[in-house]
């Protein structure tokens, strides 16, 4: 396990505040009596010759919710899923048909609470050999590997903002060559990246 991984398995024990949609809105008021779905999402690292990047996807412009929007593999847990670890790993074998028994687990960030109505919590693993990249018809438009070091900078985020319902809202991005990242997966990643400073 290079020194990279073995730093990044020591950052997700410490322990940290949950994140949210609305952390950059502090005036926007959430009902108490939500009801909050539990999620799992993967953030596969893979290594590669140059170093270590992260894989992520590209959600298919077909789709009814965010359409063409960069996200990590995974969903809601189901009936069937132990916990939201096995909701992201099952998931990411179905969006991107990783499988499984490749899959290191280093650990969780803390619950990110989304817009639509998630609690998300982001899987972090190491994947220890290559597979065959299989996005899901209908779902998935491309996967792609983003530098590690790139989206683990705190200095490569930007806040941007856009009227949202009536209302101006403040988010992240971190974009990438052609890909704008931005949103709940920009939040988390910021998350994380700020877990990684000393």
């Amino acid at each position: 396990m290079t020194d990279r991984i073995i730093q990044i398995k020591d950052a997700l024990t410490r322990s940290g505040r949950p994140s949210s949609d609305f952390d950059l809105n502090p005036e926007t008021v959430l009902p108490a009596d939500r009801v909050l779905r539990p999620a799992g999402v993967l953030a596969p690292i893979v290594a590669r010759e140059d170093g270590l990047h992260l894989l992520l996807t590209k959600r298919s412009s077909a789709l009814k919710h965010h359409p063409g929007q960069i996200s990590f593999p995974g969903g809601k847990q189901d009936d069937t899923d132990i916990d939201v670890v096995a909701a992201a790993l099952r998931e990411a074998r179905e969006e991107i048909g990783l499988p499984e028994d490749i899959v290191d687990v280093l650990g969780t960030l803390p619950t990110h609470e989304t817009v639509t109505g998630f609690t998300v919590t982001p899987v972090i693993a190491f994947i220890r050999d290559d597979f065959d990249i299989r996005p899901e018809p209908g779902e998935v438009e491309e996967v792609f590997a983003v530098p590690l070091d790139h989206v683990l900078n705190p200095q490569n985020f930007a806040v941007e903002s856009r009227r949202w319902r009536g209302a101006r809202r403040y988010y992240y991005t971190v974009p990438f060559g052609p890909y704008y990242i931005w949103g709940a997966t920009a939040r988390m990643l910021r998350a994380w990246a700020d877990r990684m400073i000393p």
